[in-house]
């Protein structure tokens, strides 16, 4: 579980304004957290790939979506899916749930209102 995410953005989308003649793009690193604070479960997917002769490749990702405007506003254009807690066992062992059913979690996710900062 966890209780903020970060996002790389630039620094003129977060400003909501366009680049300025000759300036350069400038990454910002902004902390979101859920307000009222809370835990997240993040939906996760990950991948163990096996080669002949080669090292285990593992791999991993957060299942994002569209932001909500809060995000949006600050200059991102993707936002992490909450699940909520009475769907962790579901989402955990998939293979008593079939995929149609798992689209339903994702879609019946937790929306909280994210607040940012600048990640110190």
């Amino acid at each position: 579980m966890v209780n903020a995410f970060y996002e790389n953005v630039n620094r003129h989308k977060a400003e909501g304004r366009e680049l300025g003649a000759g300036e350069e793009v400038e990454n910002l690193v902004l902390e979101f957290r859920p307000r009222p604070t809370q835990d997240m479960l993040i939906a996760c997917l990950w991948s163990k790939w096996t080669g002949s002769g080669e090292p285990d490749l593992l791999s991993f990702t957060a299942i994002t979506d569209e932001p909500p405007p809060e995000v949006a506003a600050a200059g991102h254009d993707r936002c992490i899916v909450p699940i909520r807690p009475a769907y962790i066992d579901e989402w955990l062992n998939p293979g008593v749930t079939d995929a149609k059913r798992l689209f339903e979690i994702l879609d019946d996710r937790e929306r909280p209102y994210y607040e940012h900062r600048m990640a110190a």
